[in-house]
């Protein structure tokens, strides 16, 4: 999943049952005696069927429609075969896997009537906001309802006139009792549309009816019905004994020709770039890998990971996006932290490993759109932001990556819109862990003159975690701890003192990596970027000629040291009116860092005057070496291009 707990730098395009072998030579039966070939195909066809009927007896049936999809409801009918004659629970999940949050799905259903085998009404009885307790007096049941959405991104479910794109925690009401059962899934598009269906879901012979194996794979399942473009390529392996895996490039965007060519083009290079890292690509169980793209005016941004496809949504068709979930399949996907797996759908999901498991993800997103070329090597800004904006949060300086990845229950998309304090107390460990990421590949580098890379722990964690599979499509078999974390760093570095140290330090701790010396090794300086003195980072939102502080201000700046915080409305900086934020860069601008400004605001109908000694600029660059009149060094050349080189040759 991508970050959208702040700005993110981003790369737009121009902008089963067990198997019965039978051994007969002949037998008798009431139809009479067949010879061994005959009674071959007959017993196949026998087992076939009764595995077809025990399947569509014992497993979960879901049918989609839209007849209304123009107000945004989709129709569901669930029926749950061959269950226990007791109450059946059913259920609407709280989770969607690649959320941490808590989410109340259940609230967008309604006119839900229950039945029996026979159609006979049940009196279904609603236990708590999202479970209903279900009679079941012939070992079947049967629930319709209509389900409202209209939010298109990661988590939640959308349809209207031009698509449905379903995200299925956000759609299903479930039989917990069934998790481990087989599902049948089947579309009724609307009638004379020009709808198609991509999804990870695995085909069958119909091709609107869709099988999931178990629930964890079904709701790790999106789907897209509309009328997309889909292209396809093959990635042939890097060893002699690997195999050609599938990718599909779905795309339901108005982009023109020519840029969903350019876009195909490069989601290829990306793929094959991240390919090298791992030396291999998964083994995709449906038998391809989908990206999922929705990008329209409308939609709301995001990026989530599933095991076999991505979800990406947005205004435009976005390569950072591609660059960051393909990695995902790898790292979160199979190479997973323990507090994820299996993943509850009951509740929140809590993990202190999500700095390593979307941070280091957000690490080689970046790294892989520069060693494809799509972004430049000399860009490094993506590194630099995430640099200034952990360096320069108070809250890393008491809570450590493991720490800020245990609050994503509270931050990742939760609903709850009280007032919170995150400015100051919170870093998302997405660039907590990009930075840790950074620091630890250069560190690395250094250590063994580029011999010893992140490259080579990224592969040693697929290697004992990752590519092991599990019990189960969708399952995994060797989740992650720290400790795990530590042993693959102490192998993949030969020194078991260096990976506790920094585990200890950079993880579980709050120190800082020094990254002025490591950054110079590959001919970078780094350094504050020129500008105007500044009051702060902080959060600006135009008002009634005014500018309003929309988040707390961070401890230490000139404007928390001046008293200004949220919903404080800026009137005027030394006598310069305030209706902009370019107005506020225009005033700053005239002064210099130590000066002293007199500020004007309003705060709850109350004039207030304040004074604030404004300070340096914080933000922070890498630059080239080549461009602050340096040459750059063979020895700075080569480490370089090493960390920043393509590795897909």
């Amino acid at each position: 999943m991508q970050a959208a707990l702040r700005t993110q730098t981003t790369q737009h395009l121009f902008s089963n049952r067990a198997h019965t072998t039978y051994h007969h030579h002949t037998v008798t039966d009431r139809f009479g005696t067949f010879p061994a070939p005959r009674l071959a195909l007959l017993a196949a066809a026998l087992f076939v069927a009764a595995s077809a009927t025990a399947q569509s007896q014992s497993s979960t049936e879901y049918r989609f429609s839209f007849p209304d999809a123009v107000h945004h409801v989709m129709q569901v009918e669930a029926t749950f075969h061959n269950v226990p004659i007791k109450p059946l629970t059913l259920t609407v999940s709280r989770a969607s896997p690649g959320r941490y949050a808590a989410f109340e799905f259940a609230s967008n259903i309604f006119e839900e009537h229950f039945t029996d085998g026979s159609g006979h009404p049940l009196a279904a009885t609603k236990t708590d906001p999202r479970n209903w307790s279900v009679p079941n007096p012939d070992g079947t049941v049967h629930v319709s309802y209509k389900l409202f959405g209209d939010r298109v991104d990661g988590t939640f479910f959308a349809v209207d006139t031009t698509h449905a794109h379903l995200n299925f925690p956000a759609v299903l009401m479930y039989a917990p009792a069934l998790d481990d059962d087989p599902t049948r899934l089947t579309f009724a598009l609307p009638q004379g549309s020009d709808w198609k269906i991509a999804t990870q879901l695995y085909p069958s012979a119909d091709a609107h009816t869709f099988t999931a194996p178990n629930l964890q794979y079904l709701m790790d399942s999106p789907v897209e019905l509309s009328n997309f473009r889909m292209r396809t390529f093959t990635v042939p392996p890097l060893v002699p004994s690997g195999k050609t895996e599938t990718i599909r490039v779905v795309a339901h965007s108005q982009a023109s020709d020519s840029e969903f060519d350019a876009y195909f083009a490069s989601v290829q290079k990306l793929v094959r770039e991240e390919q090298a890292i791992f030396g291999e690509l998964p083994a995709y169980e449906p038998g391809y890998y989908t990206f999922l793209a929705d990008a329209l005016p409308w939609d709301s941004g995001d990026g989530m990971e599933h095991r076999n496809s991505t979800v990406m949504t947005g205004h435009q068709l976005s390569l950072s996006t591609v660059a960051h979930e393909y990695f995902h399949n790898w790292n979160v996907e199979r190479i997973r932290p323990e507090g994820l797996e299996p993943f509850s759908f009951r509740d929140t999901n809590m993990s202190g490993e999500m700095f390593l498991a979307e941070g280091f993800t957000q690490y080689y997103g970046n790294l892989a759109l520069l060693r494809s070329g799509i972004t430049s090597a000399n860009d490094l800004g993506a590194f630099a932001d995430d640099l200034t904006y952990v360096l320069g949060t108070p809250g890393s300086s008491y809570r450590s990556a493991m720490d800020m990845s245990r609050l994503a229950p509270l931050v990742d998309g939760s609903s709850d819109d009280f007032p919170k304090y995150w400015t100051n107390d919170f870093v998302s460990y997405y660039s907590y862990g990009d930075v840790t990421a950074l620091g630890l590949d250069l560190t690395l580098r250094a250590r063994s003159n580029s011999a010893i890379t992140l490259d080579d722990f990224m592969r040693a964690m697929w290697h004992a975690y990752g590519k092991p599979g599990g019990p189960a499509p969708g399952l995994v078999g060797h989740p992650y701890t720290i400790a795990d974390v530590e042993t693959q760093l102490a192998t993949v570095s030969h020194d078991p003192a260096f990976a506790a140290d920094f585990v200890r330090r950079y993880m579980a701790g709050t120190e800082k990596v020094d990254y002025a010396p490591l950054l110079l090794r590959a001919g970078f300086v780094l350094r504050k970027q020129d500008g105007p003195p500044t009051l702060g980072r902080m959060r600006l939102k135009a008002a009634d000629h005014a500018l309003l502080v929309a988040d707390s201000t961070l401890i230490g700046t000139p404007a928390y040291n001046a008293g200004i915080d949220r919903d404080d409305e800026l009137l005027a900086l030394a006598n310069t009116p305030l209706a902009t934020p370019e107005d506020l860069q225009k005033a700053l601008g005239a002064h210099k860092a130590g000066d002293s400004v007199a500020i004007h605001l309003r705060r709850r109908g109350q004039d207030v005057h304040t004074t604030a000694i404004l300070a340096d600029p914080t933000d922070l660059e890498f630059v080239p070496v080549e461009r602050t009149g340096t040459p750059l060094t063979p020895q700075q050349q080569q480490f370089r291009e090493a960390w920043l080189g393509s590795k897909a040759k």
